[in-house]
């Protein structure tokens, strides 16, 4: 399958910034537009990587928007907004202000779990600013992750928390295998799963087809491009789609979390 014109679009999970537990190459904002361009893609919703691990992520969003400035045509801030910490609303008016067309928030890494009131909170906030909340699962594979990188994945019941709270939010879900996939979305209602969207990098694709049967079960409405770059290559998402058999190859379409975008 070839990728729909919509699909290869954009990018919503990149990052710029080191990464705290290895040298990752290239996560500077210059080289990203460039790779963009070779793969065709249009724009990419981007976080500043160290705010995961930041106790206060406010610093890194105005590093991440400082970085951004001479690629706005081409990279959106998705700022991170950690809502158990001291004027949260007002960081968040803020970076909505600045353009972000997104909000991450890192619960595993900032100790929020399942039904933590915190998180509801941002979830109203963002869909009352017309704003998607992406959640990140993980970063690296449990095997490659450093002794110091201790705060695990994101669980399902902390997205299905999240869906189920009546806050009307679009959530984006990145980083999840197919096994989650499937016990976020079938454990949700159809109205309750039409605000959830993953992207689809951790999915395995030919001997397994995991991510043709997500395709065939849960239809191509839930799943968006996002590379998590520069941890991941580009590529991957790119070829799980190539690689997809005839009777699953459907377009995929872009979630619309703001309506003037």
């Amino acid at each position: 399958m070839n990728a729909s014109p919509l699909f290869a679009r954009v990018d919503v999970s990149a990052w710029i910034g080191p990464y705290p537990f290895r040298e990752v190459p290239h996560p500077d904002p210059d080289v990203l537009v460039r790779v963009l361009a070779r793969e065709r893609v249009e724009r990419a919703w981007v976080g500043w990587l160290p705010s995961a691990w930041q106790r206060d992520p406010t610093s890194g969003n105005a590093r991440l928007l400082k970085a951004l400035e001479p690629h706005r045509d081409v990279l959106d801030p998705a700022p991170a907004v950690r809502p158990d910490w001291p004027g949260w609303e007002w960081e968040l008016d803020r970076m909505v202000a600045a353009g972000a067309t997104s909000i991450r928030a890192y619960p595993a890494q900032w100790g929020l779990g399942a039904g933590h009131a915190a998180l509801t909170a941002l979830a109203s906030a963002c869909a009352a600013r017309q704003v998607a909340l992406h959640l990140t699962v993980r970063f690296e594979d449990l095997r490659q992750r450093h002794t110091h990188d201790v705060a695990g994945d994101v669980a399902a019941a902390t997205v299905r928390s999240l869906a189920r709270a009546g806050t009307g939010c679009t959530l984006i879900v990145s980083g999840a295998g197919r096994e989650m996939i499937e016990e976020v979305c079938w454990g949700l209602t159809p109205d309750e799963r039409s605000r959830v969207w993953c992207d689809f990098g951790w999915v395995w694709g030919p001997p397994e087809e995991q991510f043709a049967q997500l395709v065939r079960t849960l239809g191509p409405s839930r799943f968006v491009l996002g590379t998590q770059w520069p941890l991941r290559l580009v590529q991957q998402s790119r070829a799980l789609i190539s690689l997809l058999p005839a009777e699953a190859s459907v377009p995929l379409p872009l979630p619309s979390p703001r309506s003037d975008r």
